[in-house]
This record gives structure tokens, sequence and C-alpha cells, in this order.
């Protein structure tokens, strides 16, 4: 019965906690947004990881018996010293995005667009290779495209520009492909676009790989593996913490597609 956790630097995990409430319903979810340090892609490795541990503190503090790293950034750089540090599972995005993108691709070669640190740990290169050593994989960071995605300009003709851009950029390394990993939580907003530009600047319809689906599901498996589903309807709504309450309830509804009534300061 107890809740699962599920943590970011800001807004975008909502998009695998969206995931999560239509893959488990039954289950409550405890999220926490680290709002006054974001964002986490432009932040060194190791800070990265304390912030991580902080927060899984506090998530732990709160009774949690699974936890989800919904930061592309904390999953590239954190994922193996949370599962050290805590007594629960801890599972993170990249790896089930690699799967999902993996069993996709056609060609084998797969983008990654992402962060600044999401693309310059090289984890998703890392992760798709151990599952297919065959696989060719370019990086594109596209930092614009998290505050585009946040003012709400989803399908904005400024929004479309930049996305252009960067995956031009991706066609100049790569020359072609089939498949690109979403490796930021705040992209599926702008799945359309991205969609969109990407098959003008390839020539062809380009799959894009959401993690959040590809998480939900491999949280359900874990907690069938650990005997941890909830049994019965859910007991409490979920519950949202933020470390500085800077518009979070306004915008979570862009990614969440719901209000949410009440937001808590998380002290971590």
């Amino acid at each position: 019965m107890k809740p699962i956790g599920v943590f970011d630097s800001g807004l975008g995990g909502l998009t695998v906690a969206a995931a999560l409430n239509r893959k488990l319903p039954n289950e409550q979810l405890i999220y926490l947004g680290d709002t006054a340090r974001l964002p986490y892609g432009t932040k060194s490795a190791s800070t990265v990881i304390r912030y991580s541990l902080q927060i899984a503190n506090f998530l732990v503090s709160q009774g949690i018996k699974l936890l989800v790293a919904a930061c592309n950034t904390a999953s590239a750089h954190a994922v193996d010293a949370l599962r050290e540090a805590l007594p629960i599972p801890v599972l993170g995005v990249v790896e089930p995005g690699a799967r999902e993108a993996a069993h996709r691709t056609t060609l084998g070669q797969i983008g990654v667009i992402g962060t600044l640190g999401t693309v310059g740990s090289g984890a998703y290169r890392r992760a798709l290779q151990d599952i297919r050593s065959d696989l060719v994989v370019f990086s594109q960071p596209c930092p614009l495209l998290v505050p585009l995605a946040e003012e709400g300009w989803h399908e904005h003709p400024v929004t479309a520009e930049v996305a252009r851009h960067y995956l031009s950029q991706l066609r100049q390394q790569s020359g072609d492909l089939d498949t690109i990993v979403l490796g930021c939580t705040h992209y599926p907003l702008l799945k359309k676009t991205l969609a969109d530009q990407a098959s003008g600047v390839f020539g062809h319809p380009v799959e894009l790989v959401d993690s959040a689906d590809a998480v939900a599901q491999a949280v359900a498996d874990e907690l069938v593996d650990k005997d941890l589903t909830q049994r019965g309807s859910r007991v409490a709504e979920d519950r949202f913490f933020v470390t500085d309450d800077s518009r979070f309830a306004e915008l979570a509804a862009r990614f969440l597609g719901r209000r949410i009534s009440a937001v808590e300061n998380a002290d971590i």
C-alpha cells in the first residue's frame, strides 16, 4: 500500500508521472520537483548525484516502496549511487527508453536528443550498445527545447524553427536514421512538432521514442517481480512536493493533463 516516489529537477518528470497514472491507476505517487536548483542538465555529475541522494532520502522518509529517477540527467549520473544507497528498488528512464529504441529501429542508426548533461554523459549510447553492440548512436543537445515546452509553445513556429535547427545538426552527423530517443522528459510535450520537423529534415517518418511509457511498464514489471503491487483501489491521492514553488501548480497541468489541488514544500 506504500506509494511510489518520483523525482525530477522540475516539471519534466510529470510526463513520467502521467504515464504511471495511466498504467498503474491504483498506485499512489509522491512526486518531488527540485525547482530551486534546476536545471540539472548543466550541472556536474557529482552535483547531480548529491542532489539526487538528498531527494531520495526525503522521499524514503515519506515511506515510498520504489523510486523512479524521472530525470534523464539524474538517471544518467546517479542511478548506480541511488541503488547502492537505498533499501528499495530504483529505476531510471535511460534503460527503458534505450530498450524501446533498440526494439523499434530497423536501420540500426539511432539519434538521441536531450540536455547538455544527458548527452554529455553518453548514458544512452552505452545503454543502447549494451543491448545491441551493432547499433550506431548519434547525439544532439537541444537546450532551448525545455523553456519552450514550459512556456506552452508546443506547436509554435519558433519551436518548429528551433527543432528544425537541432534536427538538421543531428542529420549532419548521421546522414540518416529512423529512430530518435526523446532524452528529456519535457520533450514529449513537443512530440508533434518534433515528428513533423524530423520527417522534413530526414525525408521520411522517424520513430520518436518517449521513455515515459517504457518506464511505466518497467515499474509495473518491477512491482510484480518484487510483490509490491497495490492490491485493490488506491488509498490516497498523489502528493506533489517542490523545493521552490515557482508556478509549479499552474504549469503542472500541461504535463499531467489535469489540475493538482495542492503543492507542498520539501526541505531537503
